[in-house]
């Protein structure tokens, strides 16, 4: 890890006025949360066509599919902890540079590492929350899978309306909400700094993003470990694993501070 780039990424915090960060799946690993689509993960003993949005409304056992798959993944989601890029993410909202911390990731650390709820915008929905499909009244998930675990349920439906319940999170299929990625495109277009944290910038529409912010005028700073699609527009690369490099990036604004 090059301590040139280090330094050059903490001065362009420190100079920025309007920071918008975006985080995916790599920042989030080093909380041991594992990647479920790689070869022999949760996601490869599923056919992935049989979990899609449009299977999930149109029968009894693609539901069933669905719960057990999402029981299968969630407790790793559920025992994580926030590590050191998400403690950062924090200290760049505390010095009040941050506008919106927009997020790939539906693992909710961010919220556990005590980022401001009103300015996290998670485009793929979340994991800690339960949702009916009919009537759009939520439930935290704990009680809902408890519920599912006390009473023997397989697949749980809506006690207001009848509709079906579904993880809080987004589908193949199914659409991402549009007010959340129109509000994250926003902050895209106003801000004057965007740092990517842990995604390879391959996942429509949300990586788009660093582009908008570019064409907008803003600064780009890409910490991954691997390369993107998206790394010749980039000011500035920090190759390395986040938690690692965002520990690093915050103790030499420290320094400078």
């Amino acid at each position: 890890m090059d301590s040139n780039q280090i330094r050059k990424a903490a001065d362009m915090i420190l100079n920025a006025g309007r920071i918008v960060v975006f985080t995916g799946a790599g920042i989030s690993t080093e909380s041991g949360i594992p990647d479920f689509r790689s070869p022999g993960g949760i996601w490869s003993q599923y056919n992935q066509d049989d979990l899609t949005y449009q299977k999930f409304m149109s029968a009894e056992r693609y539901r069933k599919l669905y719960w057990e798959y999402d029981k299968a993944r969630y407790p790793a989601m559920r025992d994580a902890k926030p590590n050191d890029a998400h403690l950062a993410v924090v200290q760049i909202e505390k010095m009040g540079k941050l506008k919106a911390l927009i997020t790939q990731n539906i693992d909710g650390l961010h919220y556990r590492a005590g980022s401001n709820p009103h300015r996290i915008y998670e485009l793929h929905g979340t994991v800690i929350e339960v949702t009916c499909l009919k009537c759009h009244e939520r439930w935290p998930r704990e009680e809902i899978t408890d519920r599912m675990e006390r009473e023997n349920i397989d697949v749980p439906y809506c006690d207001k309306c009848g509709g079906p319940l579904k993880c809080a999170t987004i589908a193949f299929g199914q659409s991402l909400p549009s007010d959340v990625l129109e509000a994250a495109i926003d902050h895209a277009q106003q801000c004057d700094l965007f740092l990517t944290i842990g995604s390879s910038l391959v996942v429509q529409p949300a990586s788009m993003l660093p582009l908008q912010a570019k064409r907008a005028g803003a600064e780009l700073v890409l910490v991954n470990l691997s390369t993107t699609p998206y790394d010749a527009m980039m000011d500035l690369i920090v190759r390395g694993p986040a938690a690692k490099v965002m520990s690093d990036i915050m103790g030499a604004i420290s320094e400078k501070t």
